[in-house]
């Protein structure tokens, strides 16, 4: 008797146990921001990773230093109301958007404008449209010539400009900044839209195996948000990078290794 009511407590607390874990996963799933981080550098990394800086340490930390609306915000419309699929999405980034035109390549080139603007860095700030023509920024520390200028560059680029803009980076190589890109064009089939996103950190364990975030816009204009990684629930929203494979899912997007790009 006393064997089988051991047996018993013994099941019903890993009966217990698996409802509490389904439950944290549920919650987990369905919640922006769970735990309440005020930026992208406070999201814990996965255990035994460290954060890597890159080539532009500058650029790292401004990423890592993106606020983050607080835990249970939704990611809403530009036109306003909720976005669909709020599951996508882990934290909304605390950036209003400047225009209904800002959608995925918009976001990218945005998150990169930012941080020349931030730094003083204006010289460097320009994209090229999609018939290949570079759009300068003259507008020096003027916040609303900056904002004019890049409401400009979203009415003429695209995933099909940034695309092409950009340089090949090899996946070993990934650093925060760089962006996953493809355009409608460059895919087989019927492919109506391209789809970018950019990677906001890069963490590194000491066997070099890298885990990286990313943000997103989308169509139509709605908040910036960090991405969720549907695959592995435990260090989400971190993506484990597998530096041999040429298909990558990232949330519901594939992505080739050949369409990691960089500024």
């Amino acid at each position: 008797m006393k064997i089988v009511k051991r047996l018993f407590t013994c099941v019903l607390l890993l009966i217990v146990a698996c409802v509490c874990v389904g439950l944290w996963f549920l919650y987990g799933s369905k919640t922006s921001n769970p735990h309440n981080y005020a930026t992208i550098g406070d999201i814990p990394t996965p255990w035994g990773y460290e954060r890597i800086d890159g080539d532009d340490a500058a650029n790292s930390q401004y990423l890592r230093s993106l606020p983050l609306k607080n835990k249970g915000k939704k990611v809403h419309l530009f036109t306003g109301g909720e976005a669909r699929f709020q599951s996508l999405c882990y934290a909304v980034v605390d950036i209003p958007l400047l225009s209904n035109a800002e959608q995925c390549a918009d976001v990218c080139m945005r998150l990169r404008a930012e941080y020349l603007f931030n730094t003083g860095q204006y010289g460097k700030i320009h994209f090229k449209n999609v018939n290949g023509k570079t759009m300068h920024y003259g507008g020096g520390a003027s916040r609303k010539a900056f904002e004019r200028y890049l409401r400009n560059v979203y009415g003429v680029a695209s995933t099909f400009s940034l695309s092409r803009e950009l340089e090949q980076r090899r996946l070993k190589d990934m650093q925060p900044g760089d962006v996953f890109v493809y355009a409608a064009a460059d895919r087989p089939g019927n492919h109506k839209y391209g789809h970018a996103v950019m990677v906001v950190d890069v963490a590194q364990d000491k066997h070099g195996r890298k885990a990286f975030l990313l943000a997103e816009g989308n169509t139509p204009a709605r908040d910036i948000h960090v991405m969720r990684n549907f695959t592995n629930p435990i260090r989400s929203p971190w993506f484990m990078l597998d530096e041999d494979t040429d298909d990558l899912l990232l949330a519901v997007f594939h992505y080739k290794a050949s369409e990691l790009r960089h500024f």
